[in-house]
């Protein structure tokens, strides 16, 4: 059993490490076979993760099938995580957060999860076009039902998170943090703090540059999305390879990789973040429960902190377009 975490005051405990499950499915080239993605689930639940996180969005709705497959032997062993908020399912035609929708997604997701309730149900993105306090009285109601456990949300900004918590509590925000991208330190983590509210990064590897495995002359495949981020773009990674740099020099001194120096800081900031890295690999995977026994002290923190603030990173993390449906 890994260490578990508690996610705010919601009583929700996780593993201390999830698995996001996306690029299974969609987002990074290729999507790895139904029975490779079987495999490396079952790996991951054997080798002590219980929270894994998927949305109606992903595929669209293959991802949540996946899951619902390979986690049915243990179903109730595991906190499963998944999302609504766009228009069927599909994040180019935009929001749809009304209660109608969130009813319809609701009940399509606990058919492809196999599963007659949901642990933790975020609304993906936040939508302008419904108060966030109808959106909380909707969630309210499926918890009555018990459909589902608890909720979150996901990029939202704080004052919106205050509006949802004071009609539901919310169990957990989901955003993107990492040691490239820490925007969430000026307002979200005060804000999850004073609230009692969990957070869960999602791309706490930086989309896979964290790990050293990128770099300026990586090819990525023609359908893998980090072709359109700006930071992604040759010369933008070349100049972040700065980062890489630091990570290495602190992964040689404590006997680690860069990725888990890396997600071993996330851990370190806070006891109620549970980071979500996504893998297809095996190794990958066992290279990130790594992460879990490094230990970096106050001394180790601040040097990191000290080096990273030297570093300024370039490229925006969405193109405009994207841009626009975030901190809402």
């Amino acid at each position: 059993m890994l260490q578990q975490r508690t996610l705010g005051k919601s009583g929700l405990a996780v593993s201390a490490l999830g698995l996001g499950c996306m690029g299974l499915s969609t987002g990074y080239g290729p999507a790895a076979t139904k029975q490779e993605a079987i495999t490396l689930l079952r790996a991951a639940y054997e080798a002590g993760i219980t929270f894994f996180d998927t949305a109606e969005a992903y595929g669209p709705y293959v991802n949540e099938e996946l899951l619902g497959e390979a986690l049915a032997p243990f179903r109730d062993k595991v906190v499963i995580a998944t999302k609504f908020g766009f228009k069927q399912g599909q994040p180019p035609l935009g929001v749809d957060s009304t209660p109608q929708n969130i009813r319809a997604v609701v009940e399509a997701s606990l058919k492809r999860l196999q599963t007659d309730y949901i642990d933790l149900f975020y609304q993906h993105r936040v939508d302008p076009n419904v108060p966030i306090e109808e959106v909380a009285g909707t969630i309210s109601k499926l918890i009555q039902e018990g459909k589902i456990k608890h909720w979150g949300m996901s990029e939202a900004n704080a004052s919106t998170i205050r509006k949802a918590h004071a009609v539901q509590p919310v169990a957990a925000l989901q955003s993107e943090y990492s040691l490239w991208w820490r925007e969430p330190e000026q307002e979200i983590l005060p804000t999850l703090e004073e609230l009692g509210i969990g957070f869960v990064p999602f791309s706490p590897l930086g989309r896979g540059f964290l790990t050293g495995a990128i770099t300026e002359n990586t090819q990525f495949d023609k359908n893998d999305f980090r072709n359109a981020l700006p930071r992604f773009a040759e010369e933008n990674r070349k100049a972040n390879l700065a980062f890489i740099t630091l990570l290495q020099s602190i992964a040689a001194e404590k006997n680690a990789t860069p990725a888990q120096i890396a997600l071993a800081w996330l851990l370190a900031q806070k006891p109620w973040i549970a980071p979500i890295p996504g893998t297809t690999k095996l190794h990958r995977l066992q290279e990130n429960i790594g992460a879990l026994s490094i230990e970096l002290n106050a001394a180790d923190l601040s040097s990191i902190a000290a080096a990273a603030a030297q570093i300024d990173v370039q490229g925006a993390r969405y193109p405009e377009s994207m841009q626009k449906m975030v901190g809402k």
